[in-house]
């Protein structure tokens, strides 16, 4: 049986899609499964921002084949894990929750670099290009950490 980790953000176009990519990329794919969606429907069926795919491409990583998901109340069931960009999110899908074990798995992301600090991942979307470089260094440090916690964990 996989382990289940979802990241979610507010669109699925742009943090999200990247968190899911890069720590898919750092697990071994037997073991766990990485997933995304989004606390809003705007986006759902399409692929991510073309900034995010090109950031992404850029490292090394094709999320071209991702496509928007919506969050739903369902995903406490699917998913062992779920972690959010930023409080707006964390607030929103622990809204969702049906029990105190749903909320105990929403986590925001960058707990894993700044633990109690409450730090958000800043939505690219109405930014530049670099907003997405410097989105995707946040993500890839959180994810290094998260992966190397995962593993140690679940092996």
């Amino acid at each position: 049986m996989s382990v289940k980790i979802l990241m979610v953000c507010l669109g699925n176009i742009c943090r999200s899609p990247l968190a899911e990519g890069l720590l898919a990329a750092k697990l071994p794919k037997d073991k766990f499964l990485v997933d995304s969606a989004g606390t809003g429907h705007w986006h759902v069926g399409k692929q991510p921002d073309d900034r995010s795919i090109a950031t992404a491409k850029k490292n090394g990583l094709d999320i071209s084949n991702q496509r928007g998901k919506h969050f739903f109340p369902k995903h406490f069931d699917e998913f062992d894990y779920i972690y959010v960009m930023d409080g707006s999110n964390y607030d929103d899908v622990v809204f969702m929750a049906k029990t105190e074990e749903d909320k105990n798995k929403v986590q925001l992301i960058l707990e894993e670099l700044f633990p109690g600090d409450n730090v958000d991942v800043p939505d690219p979307y109405y930014g530049l290009q670099n907003g997405f470089d410097m989105v995707y260094e946040m993500l890839d440090e959180a994810t290094d950490l998260l992966a190397k916690k995962l593993i140690a964990k679940h092996s």
